[in-house]
């Protein structure tokens, strides 16, 4: 029997007021189902918001420490949960076992980061100008908060969103992406169990062109925090714009790995594969553009192409497995797509497209293009999956240029030795994440992570900012009488 999940409302699990459901499949499994959600409504969305708004004059005045308990237990619980939550994670998105794990592991990294965290967050004082006057940063949690999270990090990203949202007094209507609604519900348990008050979180499921403009414009919503494409993340600002409603965006990518002459040449085919496939490619911080040294290009594409071609492309489950299926068939087709449209425009198909077993479900295996033309759309174009585009230079300051010439600017890297070169690049690159000899999708929770141009808005997550996003500042000037 397949199981039906409900929506989570003010610590009750309902039914949408439609009786509407859809399925979830398993993208390692076509017409597979995992489980029938619910397709909520206008009127559930009302009713999550309302529950919220309820709960947050209470919530706001709850101590710090004591939500950082609730936070703290929720943390140990999903620790505890761990295997089974990668499980599902990996039967909904795809991606392998080992990466699913690696996904909750980030999840706790960055979770703890910001329970200990937000306690010097809210020290700021000090004396005025004056003796007698003692001032102050006070800061004020928002109200209610939209938290509308992707498929590709299913519960990473919701998690880098909805603690600091909770930690800084704010209660949360979160809706997870509509390819992977299970782990969203399976979080929502976990947010039961370790005792948040009624409302305080809330869960709905369903598509976000039905429930997620609805989040977007109500104006008893004070912020969106919202993980997806450039294109979804232009309208959601647009909206939320009538309200004035704050948005932090975290969009698209389309990032470059530059690969100098004197690079350590293993390494950096490490780094392209890593950031390259990992999530076949489905990462925002994927890499996505090689740019290399023209006197080391064709050893550098042999070394590619020869890792791509040992790779083993099969069920996430499977331990032995290094890249899984991409997403779902809207994914397969697009990135198909792409990829016989790079063949028409002239690049050169090294290795790759799709895999013998693609009836089975959607694999694709890892594919590398070269002599790419940087007016190309495989070279412009995010095509959010396993799909390399390898492009020659000839110096820095022409391999800068070539990365830079994208709308987008959320993660980079460059391959050296030479330290003059590294901070050439990272004086020159236009992006929020800025590597040296690492690969683009490397992140720490105390810095900023975020990008420029069209790949993001608003405060960036994690770090400091990732706490003043969900709170108002309010400067306090004290005398006495």
């Amino acid at each position: 029997m397949v199981e039906t999940y409900l929506n989570y409302i003010a610590n009750e699990w309902k039914p949408s007021r439609s009786g509407a459901t859809f399925e979830d499949e398993n993208p390692a499994q076509r017409g597979s189902n995992l489980g029938h959600f619910q397709s909520s409504t206008a009127q559930d969305v009302d009713d999550a918001i309302g529950a919220a708004a309820e709960a947050f004059p209470r919530w706001r005045r709850t101590p710090l420490t004591e939500r950082q308990q609730i936070v703290g237990e929720f943390l140990r619980l999903l620790k505890e949960a761990r295997n089974e939550l990668a499980r599902i994670v990996t039967l909904e998105n795809g991606k392998t076992i080992r990466e699913s794990r690696g996904e909750v592991d980030s999840a706790l990294l960055e979770g703890n980061y910001h329970l200990q965290q937000v306690s010097a967050f809210y020290g700021h004082t000090g004396p005025g100008s004056f003796r007698e006057i003692t001032t102050w940063v006070q800061y004020q949690p928002l109200g209610v908060v939209g938290v509308i999270s992707p498929w590709n990090f299913p519960m990473n990203v919701m998690c880098r969103k909805t603690l600091p949202a909770l930690l800084t007094g704010n209660t949360v209507v979160f809706k997870p992406a509509s390819f992977t609604p299970w782990s969203g519900i399976f979080m929502a348990k976990l947010f039961e169990r370790a005792g948040l008050p009624a409302g305080v979180f809330n869960c709905i499921t369903g598509l976000g062109s039905s429930i997620g403009n609805v989040i977007v414009r109500d104006p008893r919503v004070r912020a969106i925090s919202f993980t997806g494409s450039t294109e979804v993340g232009k309208i959601i600002q647009a909206r939320a714009a009538a309200n004035l409603t704050r948005t932090q965006l975290e969009l698209g990518g389309k990032n470059a790995l530059i690969v100098m002459d004197d690079a350590n040449i293993n390494q950096a085919a490490d780094a392209a594969m890593t950031a390259g496939f990992a999530c076949a490619g489905q990462w925002c911080t994927s890499t996505s553009r090689i740019l290399v040294h023209h006197a080391i290009a064709p050893q550098f594409i042999s070394l590619l192409t020869s890792r791509c071609e040992k790779m083993e492309v099969s069920d996430g489950l499977h331990e032995s497995t290094d890249m899984g299926p991409v997403a779902g068939p809207q994914q397969y087709h697009d990135i198909r797509a792409a990829i016989d449209k790079a063949k028409v425009d002239g690049a050169e198909l090294v290795t790759g497209g799709p895999t013998p077993n693609e009836e089975s479900g959607y694999f694709i295996r890892p594919t590398v293009f070269a002599c790419v033309d940087p007016h190309m759309a495989v070279f412009q174009e995010e095509i959010f999956g396993p799909v390399l585009a390898v492009t020659e230079f000839e110096t820095l300051d022409e391999a800068l240029t070539l990365a830079n010439n994208s709308i987008y600017g959320l993660s980079s890297s460059i391959f050296t030795r030479d330290l003059g070169n590294a901070k050439t690049y990272i004086d020159g690159i236009e992006a929020g994440l800025a590597h040296v000899n690492i690969q683009t999708g490397y992140k720490e929770p105390s810095l900023p992570f975020g990008g420029v141009k069209q790949s993001g808005a608003g405060l960036p997550e994690n770090s400091e900012s990732g706490l003043e996003f969900f709170v108002d500042r309010k400067a306090v000037y004290l005398k006495g009488a």
